[in-house]
């Protein structure tokens, strides 16, 4: 949204007004521009599979998996389809540091650089072409790159831009999707051929560079070339027994200060597109995480990160969503809470309403869940 030029012409008073009320302009949507890929899954992506529990916590069993959030947060896998730079602009070697590809260089990420062989790995048939599936958590214009490592490639050493052959093997712009934003099966869909002069194990590394913002995607695809056909292997059991913990007494103080923390041509397949290949539509600029932080029988702690994915600073914001599974809030801390049945609705409290654009806050809450916990799906908006 953007306010006419006219009001240059405008008193100063009249001006005044104006301005005044520009900081009631709103935007809003399920995400800003996020994804990550999925087939062949990125390690943020299968880290977040091989994590999933019946609480909703995320804990994973793979050993890889495990040292990354170690390292970088269960947020990571929460917000796995985020490993962005906000600045990249199409920017690769020069910018992101060498042994920091497979998190662009975002410190939210590290972990998922750590040079292992045990990452859940995808097994491929080098030449064959597969469809290619990029998650569309938001649909925005853009390019798709994909590259493959050369055969000197060791990994016992974290990705380096050297290691990457000089072409991509894959290139794709604004391709169809299918399945909705802001869910975790929706997603880009494209037939690619793979490399032809592969075998044993790999990396497939993806970039998404957007073509409306300087905002660009990185992964690290785990794969190995022995004539598999998609399989998916070093995934865990997916933590399904529900951990024993004693829910807190007492909720985290209600007066913190705010958080801010800016991260630092192929064919389609027969897959009906919801949505013109040319023309994706565009998203708000507020992004919402929903974690799980702690849970026991009954019971559970959450969290939910909102983004400023603006170019605006934010006055104030509000976060919606309905429960899925019988749960209800008890308390929520750092956020005004409103309810009617099954939907949520937390507004800020007035110290943590600002939100610098690519700033963050969050506010947190307890609950009671009858059985499964099922995670909701959150959106937001900011004024």
């Amino acid at each position: 949204m953007h306010r006419s030029r006219t009001a240059a012409l405008l008193t100063a008073a009249a001006t005044l007004l104006l301005v005044g009320a520009a900081a009631l302009v709103t935007t809003s949507g399920p995400a800003a521009a996020h994804g990550a890929a999925m087939k062949p899954g990125a390690r943020t992506y299968l880290c977040w599979k091989d994590g999933l529990t019946q609480t909703g916590e995320i804990k994973p069993i793979n050993p890889a998996c495990a040292a990354a959030v170690a390292q970088s947060g269960a947020n990571s896998l929460y917000n796995w389809f985020s490993v962005l730079r906000s600045d990249a602009n199409g920017r690769t070697a020069g910018f992101i540091p060498d042994g920091q590809l497979c998190s662009g260089g975002n410190p939210g990420y590290l972990g998922y650089d750590l040079a292992r062989n045990d990452w859940p790995i995808t097994h491929l048939t080098a030449g064959r072409t597969m469809e290619f599936d990029y998650s569309n958590w938001a649909h925005h214009p853009g390019t798709f790159y994909f590259y493959v490592t050369k055969n000197t490639w060791s990994p016992t050493r974290a990705l380096a831009w050297s290691d990457l052959e000089d072409q991509p093997f894959l290139t794709v712009t604004n391709p169809p999707s299918i399945g909705g934003p802001g869910t975790n099966d929706g997603h880009y869909y494209f037939n690619g051929t793979l490399p032809s002069n592969k075998s044993g194990r790999h990396i497939i590394y993806s970039r998404w560079v957007r073509s409306d913002s300087q905002e660009n995607f990185f992964g690290c695809s785990d794969v190995t070339f022995d004539g598999g056909n998609g399989e998916v292997t070093g995934l865990g059991s997916g933590g399904t027994t529900p951990p024993t913990t004693a829910p807190p007494t007492t909720a985290p103080p209600t007066t913190a200060p705010p958080t801010s923390a800016p991260p630092t041509t192929a064919a389609p397949t027969t897959k009906p597109p919801t949505t013109s290949p040319t023309t994706p539509p565009s998203s708000g600029d507020c992004m919402a995480v929903f974690s799980v932080t702690n849970a026991w029988q009954g019971g559970f702690q959450g969290e939910v990160l909102i983004m400023n994915h603006s170019s605006r600073t934010w006055g104030s914001w509000t976060a919606k969503w309905t429960w899925p599974s019988g749960q209800t809030i008890t308390q929520v801390w750092n956020g005004k809470l409103s309810t009617s049945g099954s939907s949520v609705t937390v507004t800020n409290e007035s110290y943590n309403g600002t939100i610098a654009p690519n700033g963050t806050t969050t506010f947190g809450f307890l609950a009671n869940v009858p059985g499964t916990n099922t995670l909701p799906t959150v959106t937001c908006t900011g004024q």
